[in-house]
Formats: C-alpha cells, structure tokens, sequence
C-alpha cells in the first residue's frame, strides 16, 4: 500500500478512480488530498487536512469493496503521516456504525463538544478524536 499525494498522481489512473468514484470530491482531493495505491491501482483516497498548526481533520477517507478489509491498515498509515506532521490530534467524522467500532478498536475517542464540532457541525454520525503521541 502506497499513500501518494494526489498532485503526484498518475493524472490518467487519477482521472479513472474519480470517473468510478463520483462520490469523492475532486477538486478537494486533487487539492490537499492522498490516493491509496494497492497492486498499482487507485483503490483509496483521503484528505488530511491542517485546522490548526497541530490539529488535523482526516476528510474524505474511502477505499474499495474490494480492499475494505484494508481499512484497519490504512488508518494505522494515515496516522503514521499525521505523525510524520507532528500533528496531536487527529478528527474523525464517521456516518457508518463499522467505521465507529474501527475508530474505538484503534483508540480514537467520541466527541461531544469540542471546538471542530461547533465550528464544523453535522446533523448525522459521530465525531472522534485520536491523540497523536
């Protein structure tokens, strides 16, 4: 698994993953965000978005049917780079019940009032935090 930023892409494999993908935004993704790579194909893509000079937002996070089985290692690199940025923490906003149960396995924790939420709120799912050591 390769994370590539999406700038740094094959633009034609780039352009084949968002013409399947229609779901993702792409100006964002083409922006700021992160393709994953698996076996030379786009099979994901994330954005990790600076907030504040240590607080990131990890937007956008979607991977293939075919690879969801990845997504536990997928995160574990997300927050390997978040590291690498020297980020302390990392948000998370979840709108599946499996996404929630995977952001607990891996430590994050539910979010009821913080700043990210007043600023950013959405009526459906669930916020999480991780805090980068």
């Amino acid at each position: 698994m390769k994370l590539i930023a999406a700038n740094q892409a094959s633009q034609e494999k780039l352009e084949s993953f968002l013409t399947s993908n229609d779901n993702v935004e792409q100006d964002l993704l083409k922006k700021k965000g992160y393709i994953v790579e698996i076996d030379n194909n786009i099979e994901g893509c994330f954005i990790l978005d600076s907030i504040d000079d240590d607080i990131y937002w990890l937007k956008q996070l979607y991977i293939t049917k075919d690879y969801a089985k990845s997504l536990p290692v997928l995160l574990e690199a997300i927050l390997a780079m978040a590291k690498e940025k020297q980020a302390k923490k990392v948000f998370v906003h979840s709108h599946q019940p499996m996404v929630d149960i995977l952001l607990e396995a891996l430590q994050f924790y539910p979010q009821k009032e913080n700043i990210l939420v007043d600023k950013h709120p959405i009526d459906k799912g669930s916020w999480w935090t991780y805090n980068v050591s």
